[in-house]
């Protein structure tokens, strides 16, 4: 094992969150490194030991894009399992998403992500998005909105 999150034991905890501004844009970001360069997904990353969901998502959203949000429910989960050729599971994380109001910030690409975007989710089909996303982004939107 060359990485900890490579060939894990167990699945890996991870937690995001679909930001959305008062004009309805959602916040995007893609990795500037594999896995998944180049994909926009929702910011977001691992749960540390001791701190909530809510939170890692939160700390995340601000650490990778300097926006920070407001968690208003729990948007639902997705899976992530990367197999080699022959079954050998490399990569198994369980993300859990949230919906959030924007609170301040205007996403800047860091360190990890080298886009960043406030996307129409309801206008990215040109874009390349994780496995997913499009429906997380419908149900956030819909939490988020009240309706």
């Amino acid at each position: 094992m060359t990485d900890n999150r490579d060939y894990p034991a167990r699945p890996i905890l991870a937690a995001s969150a679909a930001v959305f501004k008062p004009d309805g844009t959602v916040l995007l970001g893609a990795r500037r490194i594999g896995p998944y360069a180049g994909v926009f997904s929702l910011p977001g990353g691992l749960v540390e030991t001791g701190e909530t969901l809510e939170e890692a998502a939160l700390r995340e959203l601000e650490e990778e894009t300097g926006v920070r949000g407001e968690i208003v429910a729990f948007n639902g989960w997705r899976e992530v399992i990367n197999r080699e050729d022959d079954g050998r599971v490399k990569r198994h994380y369980v993300i859990a998403s949230f919906a959030a109001r924007w609170v301040s910030g205007d996403g800047e690409p860091g360190e990890e992500l080298g886009q960043v975007i406030w996307a129409d989710e309801r206008k990215i089909s040109g874009l390349t998005l994780t496995g997913g996303l499009a429906d997380l982004l419908v149900s956030a939107r819909a939490i988020v909105s009240g309706k």
